[in-house]
């Protein structure tokens, strides 16, 4: 059991950290990474993230997830706009013997996925990423990482 932040890391359910490259195939199958496999389940939901990367949900966060996106005004632009985004992009997933996982074709031009591919844990999700794209996404961050640690003191965290 790892203790991190006065929590034990066994009590957080779905708790998915680190970074981990992987090459995708020209099937379109990518390894999931071997500590995140047990969380994700035997079926989970992957669809368009944010930021030209996949989201990667264990069914019980997915639910969570899509409750609260029932929620969300109909009358409201945005919001039908990001439940399309999310829903349209959904398919659910199954791990193969071998711990990989076969992405749509929309769901890899979504994110750029080509050769080498970055998986990495975001508490409660996984995602991934071109290491392109991811790369990119570090270099060209708009705040530096001081920065985000002030905004989010400013958030309480």
């Amino acid at each position: 059991m790892v203790k991190s932040g006065g929590f034990s890391l066994k009590e957080v359910d779905n708790l998915f950290i680190g970074e981990y490259l992987h090459a995708i195939d020209n099937k379109g199958r990518v390894i999931i990474p071997s500590r995140f496999r047990d969380e994700l389940g035997e079926k989970f939901i992957v669809t368009k993230g944010l930021d030209n990367c996949l989201f990667v949900y264990p069914q019980e966060e997915w639910k969570t997830f899509e409750n609260k996106l029932k929620q969300l005004p109909l009358t409201s632009r945005d919001a039908r706009a990001f439940v399309r985004l999310f829903f349209s992009g959904a398919t659910e997933c199954e791990l193969d013997k071998q711990g990989r996982v076969t992405l749509p074709n929309n769901l890899r031009d979504h994110a750029r996925l080509e050769k080498d591919v970055i998986t990495i844990g975001v508490s409660t999700r996984v995602e991934i990423w071109s290491k392109e794209e991811w790369d990119r996404y570090n270099e060209t961050a708009d705040l530096s990482y001081d920065d985000i640690a002030e905004k989010m003191a400013e958030l309480g965290i």
